[in-house]
């Protein structure tokens, strides 16, 4: 699972709906992340997230795809909270993410509060884009090509803005 040393490289990753709490079973305890968007354009989001007790400065390319560039540097955590407090556009993305490894792959479950309150996603890393696996059957419709679940728009467009009920 990722730690907050600098990494510099390509993310390769798939995003799917998760459609029922079987998931949970799989799972202990969550970690609470907060994350907030100094800035995104047409090329770029840049964000700082806390990770409990983790802060890292993280630059990602804006494409509507599964393969991104992506570059992630360690902060101090009073200096992260700092910029999510004072720099950083509101509202910021609050949710608990859970590991899952299943058959063999590593996935990551991220249950959203605040803003975005009743999003549950699940997403999986691959190697290259063309990677199949296996399909867990708590896995739902897959999202990596709508950017209304990108964690960059949620701040703009809050789930519970457009979510149907």
């Amino acid at each position: 699972f990722r730690r907050y040393d600098t990494v510099m490289g390509i993310e390769i990753e798939r995003k799917f709906l998760v459609k029922n709490n079987t998931w949970r079973k799989q799972v202990s305890a969550g970690v609470k992340y907060i994350q907030g968007y100094f800035t995104t354009n047409e090329h770029c989001s840049i964000r700082v997230r806390l990770e409990g007790d983790q802060a890292a400065i993280n630059i990602k390319s804006a494409t509507i795809d599964i393969t991104r560039s992506e570059y992630n540097y360690p902060v101090p955590v009073d200096d992260a909270r700092e910029m999510l407090e004072n720099l950083c556009g509101k509202p910021l993305i609050e949710k608990t993410r859970y590991h899952i490894r299943h058959d063999g792959r590593d996935w990551e479950i991220d249950e959203f509060s605040g803003e975005n309150q009743g999003l549950v996603v699940a997403e999986i890393e691959l190697d290259n884009a063309e990677d199949n696996f296996p399909r867990p059957d708590w896995l739902g419709k897959e999202v990596s090509d709508d950017p209304r679940y990108y964690n960059v728009c949620l701040t703009r467009n809050p789930y519970t803005k457009w979510a149907k009920r």
